[in-house]
């Protein structure tokens, strides 16, 4: 993809942003580049390369699924101003 100057200053305006002249055209060999590295890298075949879930091969370490804490529901609501079975009644405070 190329850009002309034009389309740079196009560009600038509709993101509202003040660009000189001297601005423009640095802007302009700057994204040309950036086309350019981004060419380059999707001329790169990485069909046999597997996708990777993560940057090291690592895996994450898992606990067994256990309860390890006791019920304290009823000592939790026994502070609470209002609660009925089982659940915390608050005011409304959405119509």
């Amino acid at each position: 993809m190329s850009l002309s100057l034009d389309d740079v200053k196009r560009i600038a305006n509709l993101a509202r942003i003040e660009v000189g002249e001297h601005e423009a055209h640095t802007a302009l060999t700057q994204l040309t580049g950036i086309f350019s590295l981004i060419q380059q890298m999707q001329a790169v075949d990485t069909s046999p390369i597997t996708p990777m879930s993560h940057a090291q091969n690592v895996m994450q370490r898992l606990r067994p699924d256990v309860v390890t804490e006791t019920d304290q529901r009823e000592l939790f609501q026994s502070v609470a101003p209002q609660v009925e079975a089982g659940l915390y009644l608050v005011p409304k405070v959405i119509e």
